[in-house]
């Protein structure tokens, strides 16, 4: 496998971990409302954490886009790779015990799509 697709797998699985644990306390998670009907939970912020964790430990200097915290450019070298980070795509279906989610990570390289993960947390 891919180095890079390794890493992005790797850290949608650590974040699938955190999300699944979360199942079993939805009516104590924390929920923002960033526009009309669009949610962000802590949950949410916790696995993008996770994510970039991971993608900052393994590429320091790529950039990364993250649907929560926005971009993280990157620098010298890394600044042809975007990492483009959904950590949790279906927060509305999440947060009402709907079992339709997914972490979505992908890998662009001077704007061409190369690489992309999209796990089910509870499959």
């Amino acid at each position: 496998m891919q180095p890079m697709l390794n890493i992005a797998l790797r850290a949608a699985r650590s974040a699938s971990e955190l999300i699944f644990r979360s199942i079993e306390r939805l009516d104590t998670i924390k929920v923002d409302e960033k526009d009309a009907k669009d949610y962000v939970s802590e949950v949410d912020r916790a696995a993008e954490q996770k994510i970039i964790d991971a993608l900052r430990k393994a590429y320091p200097t790529h950039g990364i886009r993250g649907e929560e915290t926005g971009m993280h450019p990157g620098s010298g070298e890394g600044e042809d790779y975007l990492w483009i980070i959904d950590p949790l795509d279906g927060t509305t279906n999440f947060l009402r015990g709907v079992p339709h989610f997914a972490v979505s990570i992908a890998c662009k390289y001077r704007g061409r799509l190369e690489h992309a993960v999209v796990l089910d947390p509870v499959r």
